[in-house]
C-alpha cells in the first residue's frame, strides 16, 4: 500500500515544490489536482498542480523525469466537478475537462483519475440515473480505450443550502454503487473510497470494503467527528456540517485499526492518500504542512 496525500490542501505550491515536499517527507505518492486554471468554485476546488489544457510530449517527459528523480509517483489525477449539472453548458464543460484529465493520465502513464459522478440536486435518484446512463457510459468507454481507471469518490456534496436538497454527487451509498456498476460494468469504473462520509451518514464504513473489494481503485484517508449533542438538536435532516466536522486521521470517530485491517483482508495494494479538510489546520501553509505530517505519522502505524 502506498501512502500519500491529496494536493488540494497546498494550492500555494507549484508542481515541483509539491513533489519536493512529498519526497522530503517520505510520501510514496500524491493525488495531483487538475482543475481548469482559475476555476475555483468551492473550498479545496480550483487547485491546479498540473494544467491538462497544455499537455504535450515535452511536458509529460519533464513531469515523469522529475517524479523519477524525487522517488514519488502520482497515484491519480484529481478533478471533482458536477458532470450531471442541470445547466447544459456547465455540464459539457465539466465532461470535456474530465476527458482531458483522462487523456493526461494516459499520456503520463498514471492510468488513474478520481472524480465525482455529479447530480442534479433537484431530481430524484431514479431521475439522475437516467442522465447517468447517457453521460457516463461514453466517458467510461473513452477511459477503457485509453486504459485509464476512473475512481468515483463517495462524497454526497451536500453541506450547505447551495447543494440542498439532494447534493451534487449521486455516488453516495452501497445501494447506489451496486446499481452504478450493474448499469456500467467495466474494469475501469470503480471507487475512490472515503470512509469519513459514511460515518457522518450513520453508515457502516467497513462492510463495503469487502463487498466492493474489486472496485477499490483508490482510498482517501480523512476522519470525521459527529457531535451527538448537536445531532440531537438538529437531526439528520439538517445540513451535515451542523452536526459533524472533518478531522485529521485519529481525531475523529473512525476506527482506523479496523479500517486498515479490512484493507489488508482484501489485499488492497493501491494508494491511500490523506485528505486534509480540518479547519483547525487551515490558518497558514505551515499549519497545513503540520497537518500532513501529523496525519502521516498517525497512519504509518498501520502501514509498513
Amino acid at each position: 500500500m502506498k501512502i500519500g496525500y491529496v494536493s488540494a490542501i497546498l494550492p500555494e505550491l507549484q508542481f515541483k515544490e509539491l513533489i519536493d515536499h512529498a519526497s522530503e517527507n517520505k510520501n510514496n505518492c500524491v493525488e495531483v489536482c487538475c482543475w481548469p486554471v482559475g476555476q475555483a468554485v468551492r473550498r479545496y476546488a480550483g487547485v491546479t498542480h498540473i494544467d491538462v489544457d497544455d499537455m504535450d510530449d515535452q511536458k509529460v517527459s519533464q513531469i515523469n523525469q522529475y517524479l523519477k528523480d524525487k522517488g514519488v509517483i502520482i497515484s491519480a489525477l484529481g478533478y471533482y466537478p458536477n458532470p450531471l449539472d442541470p445547466d447544459r453548458f456547465k455540464r459539457e464543460f465539466y465532461i470535456n475537462h474530465i476527458r482531458k484529465v483522462i487523456d493526461s493520465a494516459a499520456l503520463l502513464g498514471i492510468n488513474q483519475i478520481n472524480t465525482f459522478i455529479g447530480r442534479d440536486q433537484f431530481r430524484s435518484v431514479d431521475e439522475n440515473f437516467e442522465q447517468f446512463r447517457i453521460i457516463w457510459k461514453p466517458i467510461i468507454q473513452y477511459a477503457e480505450k485509453l486504459r485509464v481507471k476512473v475512481g468515483i469518490e463517495n462524497c454526497p456534496m451536500l453541506f450547505t443550502s447551495k447543494e440542498w436538497p439532494g447534493g451534487q454527487n449521486l455516488a453516495t451509498t452501497p445501494s447506489i454503487w451496486r446499481r452504478m456498476f450493474q448499469e456500467i460494468p467495466s474494469d475501469y469504473f470503480g471507487l475512490n473510497y472515503d470512509p469519513s462520509h459514511l460515518i457522518w451518514m450513520q453508515m457502516d464504513y467497513i462492510k463495503p470494503i469487502y463487498e466492493f473489494r474489486e472496485k477499490l481503485f483508490h482510498i482517501h484517508i480523512k476522519d470525521a467527528k459527529v457531535y451527538p449533542e448537536k445531532l440531537k438538536e438538529v437531526g439528520i435532516m439538517a445540513y451535515p456540517l451542523e452536526f459533524h466536522s472533518p478531522k485529521l486521521p485519529g481525531l475523529g470517530d473512525i476506527d482506523w485499526n479496523k479500517f486498515f485491517s479490512a484493507l489488508k483482508d482484501v489485499d488492497y495494494r493501491g494508494a491511500a492518500c490523506i485528505e486534509i479538510e480540518d479547519k483547525a489546520y487551515e490558518e497558514s501553509i505551515e499549519t497545513k504542512i503540520q497537518a500532513l505530517h501529523l496525519s502521516k505519522k498517525y497512519i504509518s502505524q498501520f502501514v509498513l
